[in-house]
């Protein structure tokens, strides 16, 4: 499997599971693999509607507070996601 069919077995899994929350913006984040595990590591970030705010001061002031990033850990060998993780920033 490629980058990018790991990426897109990541977004479709994401998009699935969430389908209810309503997220959007799903993109890409980063991506990386991990040889001795066979398998993707891929962060995707989104936004959901109670994440949003109307202010614009606030979105500046707030960016990484709005959306939510999680890694999705796709196996090389079939593309099967085995886990999905809250991603955590630094502060």
């Amino acid at each position: 499997m490629d980058a990018k069919d790991a990426v897109k077995a990541a977004k479709a899994y994401v998009s699935d599971l969430l389908q209810d929350e309503q997220i959007r913006d799903l993109g890409l984040e980063e991506i990386e693999f991990d040889g001795s595990a066979a398998a993707w590591s891929i962060t995707l970030g989104f936004s959901r509607p109670w994440s949003s705010t109307n202010s614009v001061a606030a979105l500046l002031r707030d960016a990484h507070a709005r959306r939510d990033y999680k890694v999705v850990k796709v196996r090389d060998e079939d593309g099967t996601v085995v886990s999905l993780k809250q991603r955590e920033f630094a502060q």
